[in-house]
Protein backbone atom coordinates (compact mmCIF):
# COMPACT_ATOMS: atom_id res chain seq x y z
CA UNK A 1 0.00 0.00 0.00
CA UNK A 2 0.82 3.86 -0.79
CA UNK A 3 0.95 5.60 2.56
CA UNK A 4 1.54 9.18 1.68
CA UNK A 5 0.07 11.03 -1.14
CA UNK A 6 0.83 9.21 -4.58
CA UNK A 7 0.00 10.79 -8.24
CA UNK A 8 -0.59 8.95 -11.03
CA UNK A 9 -1.73 10.59 -14.43
CA UNK A 10 -3.43 9.78 -18.13
CA UNK A 11 -1.74 12.00 -20.77
CA UNK A 12 -2.46 12.61 -24.51
CA UNK A 13 -4.18 15.54 -26.61
CA UNK A 14 -6.96 16.17 -26.06
CA UNK A 15 -7.53 14.52 -23.15
CA UNK A 16 -10.48 15.60 -21.28
CA UNK A 17 -12.68 12.62 -22.54
CA UNK A 18 -10.28 10.18 -21.02
CA UNK A 19 -12.80 8.30 -18.24
CA UNK A 20 -9.49 6.79 -16.58
CA UNK A 21 -9.90 8.98 -13.79
CA UNK A 22 -13.05 7.42 -12.75
CA UNK A 23 -12.03 3.68 -12.54
CA UNK A 24 -8.91 4.65 -10.88
CA UNK A 25 -10.38 7.25 -8.64
CA UNK A 26 -13.10 4.24 -7.66
CA UNK A 27 -10.18 1.84 -7.03
CA UNK A 28 -8.12 4.78 -4.96
CA UNK A 29 -11.49 4.97 -2.98
CA UNK A 30 -12.07 1.47 -2.56
CA UNK A 31 -8.61 0.19 -1.36
CA UNK A 32 -8.14 3.37 0.88
CA UNK A 33 -5.24 4.60 -0.96
CA UNK A 34 -4.13 7.91 -0.23
CA UNK A 35 -3.53 8.74 -4.02
CA UNK A 36 -4.28 10.77 -7.30
CA UNK A 37 -4.95 9.37 -10.80
CA UNK A 38 -5.13 12.88 -13.06
CA UNK A 39 -5.52 13.69 -16.36
CA UNK A 40 -2.73 15.85 -17.72
CA UNK A 41 -3.08 17.20 -21.28
CA UNK A 42 0.06 17.36 -23.43
CA UNK A 43 1.10 18.89 -27.03
CA UNK A 44 2.99 16.80 -29.48
CA UNK A 45 6.01 18.51 -29.32
CA UNK A 46 6.09 18.58 -25.00
CA UNK A 47 5.26 14.74 -24.78
CA UNK A 48 8.96 13.61 -25.37
CA UNK A 49 10.49 15.57 -22.46
CA UNK A 50 7.42 14.88 -20.61
CA UNK A 51 7.48 11.09 -20.68
CA UNK A 52 11.20 11.13 -19.84
CA UNK A 53 10.95 13.44 -16.78
CA UNK A 54 7.18 12.67 -15.24
CA UNK A 55 8.91 11.47 -11.38
CA UNK A 56 10.40 14.52 -10.96
CA UNK A 57 7.20 16.41 -11.39
CA UNK A 58 5.78 14.38 -8.79
CA UNK A 59 4.08 11.34 -10.43
CA UNK A 60 4.72 7.40 -9.94
CA UNK A 61 3.68 6.73 -13.39
CA UNK A 62 0.74 6.69 -15.53
CA UNK A 63 -1.25 6.39 -19.13
CA UNK A 64 -0.50 7.15 -22.40
CA UNK A 65 -3.09 6.85 -24.95
CA UNK A 66 -3.43 8.82 -28.83
CA UNK A 67 -1.64 10.32 -30.44
CA UNK A 68 1.29 9.46 -28.38
CA UNK A 69 1.66 5.95 -27.54
CA UNK A 70 4.67 5.32 -30.27
CA UNK A 71 6.43 8.42 -29.28
CA UNK A 72 6.10 6.73 -25.89
CA UNK A 73 7.74 3.71 -26.97
CA UNK A 74 10.85 5.36 -28.83
CA UNK A 75 11.65 7.48 -25.75
CA UNK A 76 11.76 5.04 -22.99
CA UNK A 77 14.79 2.46 -22.48
CA UNK A 78 13.14 -0.41 -20.67
CA UNK A 79 9.62 -1.89 -22.25
CA UNK A 80 8.50 -4.98 -21.98
CA UNK A 81 7.48 -8.08 -24.22
CA UNK A 82 4.52 -6.98 -25.75
CA UNK A 83 5.60 -3.27 -26.18
CA UNK A 84 8.17 -3.97 -28.24
CA UNK A 85 6.31 -6.09 -30.55
CA UNK A 86 4.37 -3.47 -31.25
CA UNK A 87 6.41 -0.51 -30.96
CA UNK A 88 3.93 1.21 -28.58
CA UNK A 89 3.12 1.73 -24.58
CA UNK A 90 0.13 2.78 -22.99
CA UNK A 91 1.67 2.42 -19.16
CA UNK A 92 4.37 3.62 -17.41
CA UNK A 93 6.18 3.24 -13.88
CA UNK A 94 9.09 3.41 -12.13
CA UNK A 95 11.28 0.47 -11.69
CA UNK A 96 14.88 1.11 -9.95
CA UNK A 97 15.02 4.13 -10.62
CA UNK A 98 14.38 3.37 -14.14
CA UNK A 99 10.99 4.04 -15.99
CA UNK A 100 9.44 1.12 -17.66
CA UNK A 101 6.85 1.03 -20.53
CA UNK A 102 4.23 -1.56 -21.15
CA UNK A 103 1.26 -2.25 -23.60
CA UNK A 104 -2.22 -3.69 -22.27
CA UNK A 105 -4.64 -2.56 -24.57
CA UNK A 106 -4.16 -6.67 -25.86
CA UNK A 107 -4.53 -7.81 -21.53
CA UNK A 108 -7.58 -5.74 -21.46
CA UNK A 109 -9.08 -7.06 -25.08
CA UNK A 110 -9.00 -10.47 -24.22
CA UNK A 111 -9.73 -9.68 -20.47
CA UNK A 112 -13.07 -8.31 -21.40
CA UNK A 113 -13.89 -11.72 -23.81
CA UNK A 114 -12.76 -14.01 -21.33
CA UNK A 115 -15.06 -12.55 -18.50
CA UNK A 116 -18.08 -12.36 -21.37
CA UNK A 117 -17.76 -15.19 -23.38
CA UNK A 118 -15.41 -17.50 -21.80
CA UNK A 119 -15.42 -19.82 -25.05
CA UNK A 120 -14.46 -17.04 -27.25
CA UNK A 121 -10.96 -19.05 -28.19
CA UNK A 122 -11.64 -22.38 -27.48
CA UNK A 123 -9.62 -24.81 -30.11
CA UNK A 124 -12.97 -24.98 -32.71
CA UNK A 125 -12.99 -21.16 -32.63
CA UNK A 126 -9.17 -21.16 -33.22
CA UNK A 127 -9.31 -23.23 -36.12
CA UNK A 128 -12.32 -20.74 -37.49
CA UNK A 129 -10.33 -17.57 -37.28
CA UNK A 130 -11.04 -13.78 -36.65
CA UNK A 131 -12.06 -11.16 -38.72
CA UNK A 132 -10.36 -7.90 -37.50
CA UNK A 133 -11.94 -4.47 -39.04
CA UNK A 134 -9.15 -1.67 -39.35
CA UNK A 135 -5.51 -1.31 -39.60
CA UNK A 136 -4.87 1.27 -37.06
CA UNK A 137 -2.96 1.10 -33.47
CA UNK A 138 -6.03 -0.55 -31.82
CA UNK A 139 -6.01 -3.32 -34.01
CA UNK A 140 -1.89 -3.85 -33.73
CA UNK A 141 -2.91 -4.76 -30.02
CA UNK A 142 -5.44 -6.92 -31.37
CA UNK A 143 -4.35 -8.94 -33.71
CA UNK A 144 -1.34 -9.48 -31.76
CA UNK A 145 -3.26 -10.85 -28.59
CA UNK A 146 -5.24 -13.04 -31.19
CA UNK A 147 -1.63 -14.28 -32.01
CA UNK A 148 -0.77 -15.02 -28.66
CA UNK A 149 -4.15 -16.91 -27.96
CA UNK A 150 -3.03 -19.04 -31.18
CA UNK A 151 -5.93 -18.15 -33.79
CA UNK A 152 -4.61 -20.51 -36.85
CA UNK A 153 -6.34 -17.33 -39.47
CA UNK A 154 -6.59 -13.20 -38.30
CA UNK A 155 -7.98 -11.68 -41.68
CA UNK A 156 -7.51 -7.75 -41.07
CA UNK A 157 -9.68 -5.87 -43.43
CA UNK A 158 -9.73 -2.07 -43.99
CA UNK A 159 -11.14 0.24 -46.30
CA UNK A 160 -7.54 1.35 -47.75
CA UNK A 161 -6.05 -2.12 -48.51
CA UNK A 162 -2.30 -0.77 -47.93
CA UNK A 163 -2.89 -0.57 -44.38
CA UNK A 164 -4.38 -3.73 -43.98
CA UNK A 165 -1.24 -5.28 -46.26
CA UNK A 166 1.11 -2.90 -43.94
CA UNK A 167 0.03 -5.23 -40.70
CA UNK A 168 -0.07 -8.28 -42.56
CA UNK A 169 3.66 -7.52 -43.02
CA UNK A 170 4.11 -6.77 -39.75
CA UNK A 171 2.74 -9.64 -38.22
CA UNK A 172 3.12 -12.48 -40.72
CA UNK A 173 1.91 -15.75 -40.00
CA UNK A 174 -1.24 -16.23 -39.78
CA UNK A 175 -2.46 -12.94 -41.02
CA UNK A 176 -3.88 -12.01 -44.55
CA UNK A 177 -5.01 -8.80 -45.56
CA UNK A 178 -8.12 -8.06 -47.92
CA UNK A 179 -10.90 -4.75 -48.75
CA UNK A 180 -13.84 -4.73 -47.18
CA UNK A 181 -15.77 -5.29 -50.58
CA UNK A 182 -13.10 -8.79 -50.63
CA UNK A 183 -14.88 -9.95 -47.52
CA UNK A 184 -16.26 -13.56 -48.88
CA UNK A 185 -16.80 -16.86 -47.84
CA UNK A 186 -13.74 -17.55 -46.05
CA UNK A 187 -14.03 -14.61 -44.39
CA UNK A 188 -17.60 -15.18 -43.23
CA UNK A 189 -16.51 -18.52 -41.23
CA UNK A 190 -14.85 -16.78 -38.73
CA UNK A 191 -15.52 -17.61 -35.23
CA UNK A 192 -14.92 -13.63 -34.30
CA UNK A 193 -15.27 -10.23 -35.76
CA UNK A 194 -13.44 -7.80 -33.86
CA UNK A 195 -14.53 -3.66 -35.01
CA UNK A 196 -11.23 -1.56 -34.12
CA UNK A 197 -12.67 1.55 -36.49
CA UNK A 198 -14.27 4.51 -35.33
CA UNK A 199 -17.85 3.68 -37.21
CA UNK A 200 -20.56 3.58 -34.96
CA UNK A 201 -19.29 6.26 -32.40
CA UNK A 202 -20.90 8.67 -31.37
CA UNK A 203 -20.37 12.55 -32.29
CA UNK A 204 -18.62 10.88 -35.46
CA UNK A 205 -19.95 11.84 -39.10
CA UNK A 206 -20.45 7.47 -38.77
CA UNK A 207 -22.19 7.25 -35.81
CA UNK A 208 -25.40 5.77 -37.49
CA UNK A 209 -23.17 3.28 -39.94
CA UNK A 210 -21.96 -0.12 -39.56
CA UNK A 211 -18.13 -0.93 -41.13
CA UNK A 212 -19.61 -4.40 -42.65
CA UNK A 213 -22.91 -5.96 -43.03
CA UNK A 214 -23.26 -9.18 -40.80
CA UNK A 215 -25.40 -10.73 -43.22
CA UNK A 216 -24.49 -14.50 -44.44
CA UNK A 217 -21.86 -14.58 -41.22
CA UNK A 218 -22.77 -17.95 -38.82
CA UNK A 219 -25.50 -16.73 -36.08
CA UNK A 220 -22.61 -18.36 -33.14
CA UNK A 221 -20.18 -15.36 -34.52
CA UNK A 222 -18.80 -12.97 -32.01
CA UNK A 223 -19.16 -9.82 -32.57
CA UNK A 224 -16.74 -7.79 -30.06
CA UNK A 225 -16.66 -3.25 -30.86
CA UNK A 226 -14.06 -1.54 -29.00
CA UNK A 227 -16.12 1.31 -29.37
CA UNK A 228 -18.13 2.14 -26.29
CA UNK A 229 -19.93 5.23 -27.00
CA UNK A 230 -22.81 4.32 -27.47
CA UNK A 231 -22.34 0.71 -25.44
CA UNK A 232 -24.62 -0.69 -28.30
CA UNK A 233 -23.10 -0.25 -31.58
CA UNK A 234 -24.75 -0.49 -34.78
CA UNK A 235 -22.86 -3.13 -35.58
CA UNK A 236 -23.48 -4.79 -32.07
CA UNK A 237 -27.28 -3.86 -32.58
CA UNK A 238 -27.61 -5.84 -36.02
CA UNK A 239 -25.36 -8.55 -34.58
CA UNK A 240 -27.58 -9.03 -31.26
CA UNK A 241 -30.22 -8.81 -34.19
CA UNK A 242 -29.15 -11.73 -35.69
CA UNK A 243 -29.10 -13.82 -32.56
CA UNK A 244 -25.32 -13.45 -32.17
CA UNK A 245 -23.03 -12.83 -29.09
CA UNK A 246 -22.16 -9.18 -28.99
CA UNK A 247 -19.69 -7.91 -26.74
CA UNK A 248 -19.12 -3.92 -25.92
CA UNK A 249 -15.59 -1.99 -25.90
CA UNK A 250 -16.14 -1.18 -21.82
CA UNK A 251 -14.83 -3.94 -20.48
CA UNK A 252 -11.76 -3.51 -22.82
CA UNK A 253 -11.21 -0.13 -21.60
CA UNK A 254 -11.67 -1.06 -17.44
CA UNK A 255 -9.43 -4.42 -17.53
CA UNK A 256 -6.81 -2.75 -19.37
CA UNK A 257 -6.35 0.12 -16.56
CA UNK A 258 -5.45 -3.11 -13.88
CA UNK A 259 -2.09 -3.90 -14.78
CA UNK A 260 -1.08 -0.11 -14.05
CA UNK A 261 -3.05 0.80 -10.99
CA UNK A 262 -1.17 -2.51 -9.63
CA UNK A 263 2.07 -1.20 -10.92
CA UNK A 264 1.62 2.53 -8.89
CA UNK A 265 -0.82 1.67 -5.70
CA UNK A 266 0.58 -1.51 -4.96
CA UNK A 267 -2.33 -3.56 -4.74
CA UNK A 268 -4.02 -5.42 -7.27
CA UNK A 269 -7.86 -4.30 -8.03
CA UNK A 270 -10.79 -6.25 -9.64
CA UNK A 271 -13.14 -5.48 -12.68
CA UNK A 272 -16.60 -5.86 -11.07
CA UNK A 273 -20.30 -5.44 -11.79
CA UNK A 274 -20.22 -1.93 -9.68
CA UNK A 275 -17.22 -0.35 -11.52
CA UNK A 276 -19.14 -1.20 -14.78
CA UNK A 277 -22.30 0.47 -13.33
CA UNK A 278 -20.10 3.47 -12.46
CA UNK A 279 -18.73 4.33 -15.81
CA UNK A 280 -22.31 3.25 -17.45
CA UNK A 281 -24.22 6.17 -15.26
CA UNK A 282 -21.29 8.71 -16.31
CA UNK A 283 -21.76 7.59 -19.77
CA UNK A 284 -25.81 7.88 -19.91
CA UNK A 285 -25.72 4.25 -20.45
CA UNK A 286 -27.55 1.22 -19.25
CA UNK A 287 -26.27 -2.23 -19.10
Amino acid sequence: MVSSMARAFVTGWPIGHSRSPLVHGYWLKQFGINGDYLRHPCKVEDFENFIKTFNTNGFIGGNVTLPHKETAFSSIEKTDATATRLGAVNTVWIEDDEIVGANTDGYGFMANLDEFVPNWSDENRLKRGALVLGAGGAARAIIDSLMQRGFKRITIANRTLIRAVELREMFGEPCQAIAYEDIGDAEKQSSIIINTTSVGMAGTELESDTPISLNEFSSDTIVNDIVYTPLITPLLHEAKTSGMKAVDGLGMLLHQAVPGFEKWFGVRPEVTKELRAVLLADLGEVS
